[in-house]
């Protein structure tokens, strides 16, 4: 209910009170206004409904193709940190086809076939050129020499993209990766209000489906929005990071947490303004 609407209510209420109206006429107007609220809700229901059915497919394309760019980049991790080699050959664009060529193969779909002028079109868009930037401006640390570790790893590629692609989408959409609190490395990733509840209340409970997508119409800003938080599971690879034995300096410098395979390791949080 509105707080026009709601106000508009306690001040008839009021007005009726004050006039020293009969509880039978009272009543009536109460019925009248219920009913009309009732029939208000049932108008807005449809419309909220619709809504999430429109932004579910846009939220998990955009989180299909942050992980296929990861992907790419996690692939590549041995030729990123060879000291020994110059020119990695991974710009922008070459990133942005083996990201898009496995966003293909796990979707079935071709970024290309979807309308530009769409929300869905424009949004992926600005991811892909996020990812073009995020590339090209990283070019020199990526092919330096007589250096092994770069720092140039998935989650920091995932950060850079979701910062570059939110301010391409500001006030229509926000990407961000972030984790439970103790997994959290980087203050950026850390979890706002809406994804710590459901985190900890719905992603990390022992009945939670695993791979199971959450999802609902919000708040945000003041904004009606689509939010969405989209589960990740530690694989194999993930361990040499955040495995055993838990306070191990890794290789970034921070200490593992112990964990293991399928653990959830981090989540993609979409926001979708509407």
């Amino acid at each position: 209910m509105s707080d026009k609407l709601s106000d508009g209510i306690l001040s008839g209420l009021s007005h009726i009170r004050n006039i020293g109206a009969s509880t039978a006429f009272a009543s009536a107007v109460c019925i009248g206004v219920c009913t009309a609220t009732v029939l208000m809700l049932a108008a807005i229901a449809p419309a909220i409904s619709q809504a999430a059915e429109d932004d579910a497919p846009i939220a998990k394309s955009l989180a299909t193709m942050l992980r296929a760019g990861r992907t790419v980049i996690s692939r590549n991790q041995d030729k990123i940190n060879d000291p020994k080699l110059g020119d990695k050959a991974l710009d922008g664009k070459t990133v942005l086809a083996e990201a898009v060529k496995i966003y293909r193969e796990t979707t079935g779909a071709d970024p290309a076939s979807i309308d530009a002028n769409s929300r869905h079109g424009r949004l992926l868009r600005m991811e892909m050129d996020a990812i073009l930037e995020v590339m090209d401006a990283h070019q020199k640390t990526i092919n330096r020499q007589g250096v092994g570790f770069k720092g140039f790893i998935p989650a920091v590629f995932g950060r850079l993209v979701s910062e570059s692609f939110g301010r391409r989408a500001s006030g229509i959409a926000e990407m961000k990766v972030t984790a439970p609190p103790k997994l959290v490395r980087n203050a950026k990733a850390a979890a706002d209000e809406w994804e710590a509840a459901v985190i900890s209340g719905k992603l990390m409970s022992p009945s939670w489906p695993k791979d199971q997508i959450f999802a609902e119409v919000s708040q945000t800003k003041g904004k009606a929005v689509y939010r969405t938080a989209i589960p990740e599971y530690y694989g194999a690879s993930c361990l040499n990071c955040h495995g055993s034995p838990a306070g191990e300096i890794d290789i970034t410098g921070y200490p593992k947490e112990g964990a293991n395979v399928g653990d959830l390791g981090g989540v993609i949080s979409i926001t979708l303004y509407r």
